[in-house]
C-alpha cells in the first residue's frame, strides 16, 4: 500500500438467528472505522448463500441456528470460499461443538461473556490469519490434545519442519502476532509469513489454529511450550 492510501475495510458478515444480537454486534463492529458489516444471516442456509455471494473477510457465526447449524455453515464455507475466515461467537462450550467447528475450519471460538473489544480484536485477528480461542476453549484444546505418544504418524509429519519453523511455531501457539514474533527472532515479518506458509503445507492445515492443534497432536508442541510468550 503507497503512503496516503487507506487499507480496505474488513468485510464482514453476521451469522445469529437472535435479531437483537445480531443488532448488538452490527453496532459494535460499525463504530470501527476498520470494520464493515455487509450482511446478516438468520440462519445457517443464509450465512453460506450470503458468503458465497459477498466474499467477505470474516463470517461471524454462531452455532444453534435454524435450517442449518453453525458447524455445517462452517463446514460449507470452507469449501466455497475457503479465503473467507469463520469466527465463532455462540454461548455453547460443549467438547462436541468446540472440536467440530476447529475440524471444520474454525479461525477462532469464542464465549459470548466475553468483553465487546475482544470481539473486534478477534475480528482483526482472523482477518489476519492469527488464531483466536476463549481461554476456557483453549483449556479444552490442550486437555485433549497435549498427550504425547498418541500421534505416531503426525510426529513424522511434523519431523520435517526445520528449527527455525518450529520455533515460529511455538511463538504463534503463544499468542504472538507476526509483528511480534518478528522482533522476538529477528526476522522480517515477511520472512515470518514464509515460515508459517511452509509449516501450515508440512503440517497439511491451512490456519494457525488448525497449526497449533497440529503441534499438539504430534508432540511437537508441549505445555510447557505454550507458556512462553
Amino acid at each position: 500500500m503507497r503512503d496516503g492510501e487507506v487499507a480496505p475495510r474488513i468485510r464482514v458478515i453476521i451469522a445469529e438467528d437472535h435479531a437483537v444480537v445480531r443488532e448488538g454486534t452490527r453496532q459494535l463492529l460499525e463504530r470501527e472505522s476498520d470494520l464493515e458489516v455487509v450482511g446478516e444471516a438468520a440462519d445457517g442456509a443464509q450465512a453460506v448463500a450470503l458468503v458465497e455471494r459477498l466474499n467477505p473477510d470474516v463470517a461471524i457465526m454462531d452455532i444453534s441456528m435454524p435450517v442449518m447449524t453453525g458447524i455445517e455453515a462452517t463446514r460449507r464455507i470452507k469449501v466455497v470460499r475457503p479465503n473467507t475466515a469463520v469466527l465463532i461467537l455462540t454461548g455453547y462450550d460443549d467438547d462436541q461443538y468446540v472440536f467440530a467447528l476447529l475440524s471444520a475450519g474454525a479461525a477462532g471460538y469464542l464465549l459470548k461473556d466475553v468483553p465487546s473489544a475482544e470481539v473486534v480484536r478477534a475480528v482483526r485477528m482472523v482477518h489476519a490469519g492469527e488464531p483466536v480461542l476463549h481461554p476456557a476453549i483453549a483449556r479444552k484444546v490442550l486437555a485433549r490434545f497435549a498427550r504425547p505418544g498418541e500421534h505416531a504418524d503426525a510426529q513424522r509429519d511434523g519431523d520435517a519442519l526445520t528449527d527455525r519453523e518450529l520455533e515460529v511455531l511455538r511463538l504463534a501457539a503463544c499468542g504472538l502476532g507476526n509483528a511480534e514474533i518478528s522482533d522476538r527472532l529477528s526476522l522480517s515479518i515477511r520472512t515470518v509469513q514464509v515460515h508459517l506458509t511452509h509449516v501450515f503445507a508440512k503440517l497439511g492445515v491451512g490456519s494457525r489454529t488448525e497449526a497449533v492443534i497440529a503441534g499438539l497432536k504430534s508432540g511437537l508442541l508441549k505445555l510447557e511450550d505454550l507458556g512462553e510468550g
